[in-house]
This record gives structure tokens, C-alpha cells and sequence, in this order.
């Protein structure tokens, strides 16, 4: 449970981080102070991300828990869409690229048959 509430805390300071590094990052000792929170929160004296995780971020989810079940139902069920969608249109166009490469085969064998027909044969010199 600990590890799981770090790496909550964790990808949600990194998300915000890479907007905001932008705009703040020219602050002196920026770096610094950002290497220092990220021990504090994994530190296990200090327990930073279990306390922000229980403070803020939890009460949060709890009252948003299901507006975010039914966005992962809704998400599940287009993506289960999206990949039908996507399968049948990449069978389509390998029919279509299949069907397309043996009709121009087919020209090119059916040339190489043509040039030895019959009248080929009759003008070539008859050998004893």
C-alpha cells in the first residue's frame, strides 16, 4: 500500500512537473528543492507521499469514485470498438493489397506466357 500511494503521488507531481518545469525551473536552487521532495516522499522516516495520499488525494478519489468507474467502462468499451474498427479495416486492406499484387502478377505472368505462343514457336528454325 505505501509503495502504491508513492508512485500515485509520484506520477501526478511528475505530470504537473513536466508543465510547470518550464515556467519555474529558472528559480535558484530549482533542482535542488525538487531532488529534496522526491526523497521526501520516498523516504519511510518522513512518509511524504502517504501523508499527501491520505491528506489530499484520497478524500478526492473517494468522491469522484464513480465518475471514474463509468469513464473506465465508457473507455473499455470504445477501446474494444476502436480495436474491432481497426482489426477489420487492416483485414481490409490486406484483401485489397493481396487481391491488387496477384492481378499485377498476373499480367506479368500472363506477358511471359504470350511470348512463347505458338507463332513464337513455328518462327524459330526447325533443328534436324
Amino acid at each position: 500500500v505505501r509503495w502504491m500511494m508513492y508512485w500515485i503521488v509520484f506520477a501526478l507531481f511528475m505530470a504537473t512537473e513536466t508543465f510547470t518545469d518550464l515556467l519555474i525551473s529558472w528559480f535558484p536552487f530549482y533542482y535542488e528543492v525538487k531532488m529534496a521532495f522526491v526523497i521526501w516522499l520516498l523516504s519511510p522516516y518522513t512518509r511524504g507521499a502517504s501523508l499527501l495520499y491520505r491528506r489530499f488525494l484520497h478524500p478526492t478519489l473517494a468522491r469522484k469514485e464513480k465518475d471514474i468507474d463509468s469513464f473506465l467502462i465508457r473507455a473499455r468499451e470504445r477501446g474494444y470498438e476502436a480495436a474491432l474498427s481497426f482489426g477489420k479495416r487492416g483485414l481490409n486492406l490486406a484483401a485489397t493489397a493481396a487481391v491488387q499484387a496477384a492481378t499485377k502478377s498476373q499480367g506479368a505472368l500472363a506477358g511471359r506466357l504470350r511470348s512463347f505462343s505458338m507463332q513464337d514457336l513455328r518462327s524459330l528454325p526447325e533443328q534436324g
